[in-house]
C-alpha cells in the first residue's frame, strides 16, 4: 500500500489556493515545534462567506496536502459552517492520512480557527 492516497499526492503537487491576500479579513498562522511545520491562512469574507481563501504552508507533503484540501472544504461557505470544520474532515477528504502525518490536519484545522478568530477580533465580536 502506497503511504499517500492519490488526493493527498494530487494535493501536494497541485495545491490549491497558495498564496496570499494583502487585503485579508482575517489571517492565522500556527506551526508545531517538533516537525517545523508552518501554516499561514488568509480569508476574504463578504456578506458572512468565505470569497476566497489562500494559504502558505513550510512543510511536508502532508502539511502542503492538508492546507490545500482545507481551503478548497470552506472556499465559498458560510462563516459558521466553516467554523466548525475538523481536522478528521480534512483527512477524510484526502482519503485518509498516516497516523504519524494526522497533525498536518490538526493544523489544517487550528490555522483556519485562527483566521477565523482573527476576522471576528478585526469586526469586533472577538474578546
Amino acid at each position: 500500500m502506497a503511504l499517500y492516497s492519490e488526493k493527498v499526492m494530487d494535493h501536494f503537487r497541485n495545491p490549491r489556493n497558495v498564496g496570499v491576500i494583502e487585503d485579508a479579513d482575517g489571517i492565522g498562522e500556527v506551526g508545531n515545534a517538533r516537525c517545523g511545520d508552518i501554516m499561514k491562512m488568509y480569508l476574504k469574507i463578504e456578506d458572512d462567506i468565505i470569497k476566497d481563501v489562500k494559504f502558505e504552508t513550510f512543510g511536508c507533503a502532508s502539511a502542503i496536502a492538508s492546507s490545500s484540501m482545507a481551503t478548497e472544504l470552506i472556499k465559498g461557505k458560510p462563516v459558521r459552517e466553516a467554523m466548525s470544520l475538523t481536522n478528521k474532515a480534512v483527512a477524510e477528504a484526502l482519503d485518509g492520512l498516516p497516523a504519524y502525518k494526522m497533525h498536518c490536519s490538526v493544523l489544517a484545522e487550528e490555522a483556519i480557527q485562527s483566521a477565523l478568530e482573527d476576522y471576528e477580533k478585526r469586526r469586533g465580536k472577538g474578546e
